[in-house]
């Protein structure tokens, strides 16, 4: 089985192609590939395949095996493997409300529907950044999901390992829980991380993410993801935790999200209210996997 090692800000997956490849099994493959000892290396898999809505479709698999919704760095290398290796068709322009125009689009099907991005391609007809349209964030409590009363989590108290937090929920497709802190380099993430996402409020469980404030245009974030741990960047994340920023009355809609990998820039755009999340993709090497 062919398969290619890509990478956003960190967050890496390995990825196949579907339109040659046939997957029997994938979350028993992600569980394989994934393993930085015994397998190639990474947080997932994600497959890229035929869609009969969108352009091409992608199904991620955490590194535990269990399938996510919605994955914004690992769509932003989909984008650029399935335009580099001609899977879609390319549409026109893709402008984001108030800030830059991109020349190509591409739409993706994912589990949270489907989404447009915007490809910024350079001479060599290589895509150097992509911005995706997230959609509109989901705050209702029901809807994200999240077991307490209401409509918005917002700086909701909970007791994690005996200390109470406050927490706020937002779902971009997939599940997200935000704290706030002053350092988030002194947060025991190995610890409070799963303690989070397997927390009884969460009937599928959690993304967690601790957030400091540096200026009130950009934060730094670090992220324990659902069925993968900590990770160098999550897209979703970053979104999620923008529009926290906004709801908790801490920044304002524009902002730059600090990630261990690296930035991305983030608008949650009153125009639309969108969350559109513009960064880099990039791929690291191909080769072959033994079984498929």
């Amino acid at each position: 089985m062919r398969f290619t090692k890509m990478h956003g800000l960190g967050n890496d997956y390995i990825y196949v192609n579907c339109f040659d490849e046939k997957v029997e099994n994938p979350a028993e493959l992600a569980r394989a590939v994934s393993n930085r000892h015994t397998g190639i290396g990474g947080d997932g898999l994600i497959l890229v395949g035929p869609s009969q809505t969108a352009e091409v479709r992608m199904r991620i698999f955490n590194a535990d095996g269990s399938e996510a919704e919605m994955c914004g760095n690992g769509i932003r290398c989909v984008a650029k493997y399935a335009y580099e290796r001609r899977l879609c068709h390319v549409g026109g322009d893709f402008a984001v409300p108030g800030q830059q125009s991109f020349g190509a689009s591409v739409n993706i099907e994912t589990g949270n529907g489907i989404l447009t991005l915007g490809l910024a391609i350079d001479e060599a007809d290589k895509v150097q950044k992509v911005c995706v349209n997230m959609g509109q964030p989901v705050l209702r409590a029901k809807d994200i999901p999240v077991n307490l009363p209401g409509q918005e989590v917002v700086a909701q108290p909970i007791e994690v390992l005996g200390e109470q937090l406050a927490m706020t929920c937002v779902s971009m497709g997939n599940p997200h829980a935000v704290f706030f802190c002053d350092h988030v380099g002194l947060i025991d993430l190995a610890k409070v991380g799963p303690a989070v996402e397997h927390h009884e409020l969460f009937p599928k469980r959690t993304n967690v993410h601790f957030v400091e404030i540096d200026l009130p245009t950009e934060f730094t974030m670090r992220t324990w993801e659902r069925g993968s741990g900590i990770t160098m960047a999550c897209g979703t994340g970053a979104c999620a935790c923008a529009v926290a920023s906004v709801l908790t009355g801490r920044q304002g809609r524009l902002c730059t999200a600090h990630l261990p990998g690296g930035d991305l820039e983030l608008n949650w755009c009153e125009v639309d209210n969108c969350v559109y999340m513009t960064g880099p993709a990039t791929e690291v090497f191909e080769g072959c996997w033994p079984n498929g």
